[in-house]
């Protein structure tokens, strides 16, 4: 880009600043500029990043999302990179910086059925977006494990891997010439379809996993803290995966509590901000 070009006072300029709410962690060199106040500038939407995040493909890969994001905050160098717990506002600040601070989302009561429209408003859900304590860990006889967040590499590999193997499980109509033909191997697919999902777990909670430490040792390595999860007790892998899973719900976005207009009913309604629905309503 030509930085003679006469019409560059014309360009897009910073919406919003936002912290993320990582302080600017988790990320690898070179992944991330950080600034010296810990805020970063986003921009609104050009109509090119308009036209990728409309693409299919790219949205289910997660292309869209890392090519609109380091689009619309520069700092950010490689989004496949950026922890997950920044993922939402980073989002968030991307939508209120392109199409203002108001979202319209739809609602149903679950007691009267009566369904309206409502107004929400982003600066709230930012607000409301925090990070979990990586300083804990989880300690069971001489060994500490410690954690860290998914990157978004992480989440969206995890997400093709579980989408192609319940894909195949929703699919396994076997052909045989007798009932029992068809149910034994029906049975054969579906436990190596279920195995499968299994090594799909035990990957994603050992992405959640920073360090494993033992009286002799600092263990780091993604193959070697793979292998202890998929030969730990049961006692031990159930008390990280309900670690990781409750640190998860910390970074997620809470429900937002609704009282329905026809029947004063109070109800719990999700706000989901995947960039399918999340951008789509706003153009």
């Amino acid at each position: 880009m030509s930085s003679n070009n006469p019409l560059k006072q014309y360009f897009r300029q910073p919406s919003i600043y936002i912290k993320l709410p990582s302080g600017g962690g988790f990320y690898p060199t070179g992944a991330i500029e950080l600034t010296v106040n810990s805020e970063y500038p986003v921009y609104p939407m050009t109509a090119i990043d308009e036209i990728t995040y409309r693409t299919p493909d790219a949205l289910f890969n997660g292309e869209a999302v890392v090519t609109v994001i380091q689009s619309c905050v520069p700092n950010i160098k490689n989004a496949w990179a950026l922890p997950s717990i920044d993922l939402d506002t980073i989002l968030t600040a991307i939508r209120i910086a392109s199409y203002g601070h108001q979202m319209e989302f739809e609602t149903r009561c679950p007691s009267c059925t009566h369904e309206e429209g409502r107004t929400l408003d982003l600066r709230t859900v930012m607000d409301m977006l925090r990070a979990p304590d990586y300083s804990k860990s989880v300690k069971q006889g001489d060994i500490e494990i410690f954690f860290k967040p998914m990157t978004y590499k992480n989440l969206t590999d995890n997400n093709k891997a579980q989408y192609e193997e319940q894909r195949i499980l929703n699919q396994l109509i076997p052909d045989g010439e007798t009932p029992e033909d068809i149910e034994k191997a029906r049975n054969i697919s579906y436990t190596e379809v279920l195995k499968k999902i299994t090594q799909i777990t035990v990957s994603a909670l050992s992405q959640s996993i920073a360090m494993i430490k033992t009286p002799t040792a600092q263990v780091t390595e993604p193959e070697f803290i793979t292998e202890f999860l998929s030969n730990c007790d049961r006692s031990l892998f159930g008390q990280i995966r309900d670690y990781i899973i409750d640190t998860k719900n910390v970074a997620e976005l809470q429900p937002l509590t609704i009282k329905c207009t026809e029947c004063n009913f109070e109800y719990k309604q999700a706000v989901t901000l995947n960039m399918t629905d999340f951008f789509a309503d706003a153009s």
